[in-house]
């Protein structure tokens, strides 16, 4: 599969790191099988994808919204479906949540909806407890916890220095909590 990536803040470079081909915002609608949106709510991002961006994808495309729905102008995408512009979309997000169950997009056969709680199970829940009390102990101990995000934080100076403290502070503190490794 061939992946491609737009973003405002995406560099080129991100982008090949990631195993994706960077392209404007154009090239990645008009070439796209499947549009999936990851980003965020801002200001920026509010109805980044309306009318004119999905009359640029294939009419065999598929828009798939997970991320949050205001980033997708709702009225245009239910046009677009029932026109035929694209042939669906997959969302577990909505631009007005909660969402009435008579919206005229649930009815639409080319639409797969969820909520977007689908993973949020009794499992999903205890592993990431388990994860964050792990990511916890890891800065307790004084390592760099799995899945930083935000990687440039950890060469500034206070955040070394915070580390390195409560390395050398905390032993006896984890002795403590038997069973926690």
């Amino acid at each position: 599969m061939s992946v491609l990536a737009w973003s405002q803040n995406l560099t080129p470079e991100r982008a090949a790191a990631a195993g994706a081909r960077y392209v404007d915002k154009a090239t990645l609608l008009a070439e796209s099988d499947f549009v999936s949106l990851h980003l965020k709510l801002s200001e920026r991002t509010h109805h980044i994808i309306g009318a004119a961006e999905i009359a640029q994808m294939k009419k065999t495309a598929y828009l798939i919204n997970t991320s949050r729905g205001p980033v997708v102008n709702e009225p245009a995408l239910l046009k677009a479906l029932n026109e035929g512009w694209i042939a669906g979309a997959a969302l577990d997000v909505f631009e007005v949540e909660p969402t009435d169950p008579a919206d005229p997009i649930f009815k639409l056969d080319n639409v797969i909806a969820a909520p977007h709680a689908l993973c949020w199970t009794d499992q999903c829940f205890a592993g990431n407890g388990a994860a964050d009390i792990k990511a916890v102990l890891d800065v307790m101990k004084g390592q760099v916890p799995r899945g930083v995000v935000n990687r440039e934080v950890l060469e500034r100076p206070g955040f070394k220095a915070k580390l390195a403290a409560f390395g050398n502070k905390t032993d006896t503190l984890l002795h403590d909590l038997v069973g926690w490794q």
